[in-house]
């Protein structure tokens, strides 16, 4: 797998992630919105650790930075 996140997008995943667990264990949501909440942040978590987002590649999206 090829890189395909830059720096400010996986912090901005993170800030995401923390916002919708802590919506979930604060139970602000509830239910099967929470659980669906829980799994987009588990995604975007897992996306942000291995710098690659498979849906960048199918749009042709890149935000990692170029090294030349």
């Amino acid at each position: 797998m090829k890189k395909n996140m830059g720096s400010t997008d996986r912090f901005i995943r993170i800030f995401i992630a923390v916002a919708l667990l802590t919506t979930f264990y604060t139970d602000t949501v509830t239910g099967v919105l929470g659980y669906i909440m829980v799994a987009i942040a588990a995604i975007f978590i897992l996306t942000t650790f291995v710098s690659f987002c498979p849906l960048y590649t199918l749009f042709g999206i890149n935000t990692c930075k170029l090294k030349k």
